[in-house]
């Protein structure tokens, strides 16, 4: 995908005449990413937002739109057109969950790809992949479902970001690197190439990771080292 450069506000392009009706599941700060992202692109038409963790915030505006409920409210936007929906929230194993619900109720995930990053025609991404600005993703990587690959990060080739994984802004991942399921990787965490990073694990901001990291374990320093286990609920 080319790069692109930026657009003044005026110059935002409108979603397409009968683009596909989308729901973005989450209310934070993630969600707002997204539906700039979605919105840039101009492909679809973003209906509101999800939100189950305060159900008192249905009806509440949020970014360019509104916050209409939670779970609940699936069955309404099924009848009214809604095919897809972004999963735009933190919790990596809960966008895994989610996800899977999502799809026994035959709805799509959509992923959002920005469009000032870079990603190369020879890597794949996986569903509900959402990829932020400044992004670069080179040849031959191969980025799992559910995947957030966020701001100004970098995936070399040969990289495999599995499912449910959260790339942070700034993070530089080597060659040959592999992300095992719904791994976070800090702010700013740098990882040497054909370096593993085991599934849950959380690499805290800045680290440099030059050995592998084992699952479900907290690790961060320069170098990197474990220093704890991970508890529940923390990826």
């Amino acid at each position: 995908m080319k790069a692109v450069g930026f657009h003044a506000p005026g110059d935002l392009p409108q979603a397409l005449p009968h683009a596909r009706k989308v729901a973005i599941w989450g209310a934070a700060g993630q969600a707002l990413v997204v539906e700039d992202i979605l919105h840039l692109r101009g492909e679809c038409e973003v209906v509101g937002f999800l939100d189950d963790v305060d159900l008192s915030r249905a009806g509440e505006s949020f970014g360019r739109g509104t916050i209409l409920g939670g779970e609940e409210q699936l069955p309404r936007l099924k009848a009214e057109g809604v095919t897809s929906i972004v999963l735009a929230f933190g919790d990596c194993e809960g966008r895994i969950r989610l996800a899977d619900r999502l799809r026994a109720e035959d709805f799509l995930l959509e992923g959002a790809i920005h469009p000032s990053s870079v990603v190369s025609p020879h890597c794949t991404i996986g569903n509900g992949t959402i990829v932020a600005a400044g992004v670069v993703i080179n040849p031959e990587a191969r980025i799992g479902n559910n995947v957030i690959i966020n701001n100004s990060a970098s995936v070399d080739h040969h990289c495999v970001v599995e499912e449910g994984a959260h790339v942070a802004p700034g993070v530089h991942l080597g060659g040959w690197v592999t992300v095992r399921r719904a791994a976070w990787l800090g702010i700013g965490a740098t990882v040497k190439d054909r370096v593993t990073v085991g599934a849950r694990a959380i690499i805290g901001a800045g680290a440099v990771v030059v050995t592998d990291i084992p699952a479900d374990v907290v690790a961060y320093g320069v170098p990197a080292r474990v220093v704890r286990q991970t508890r529940r609920g923390e990826v």
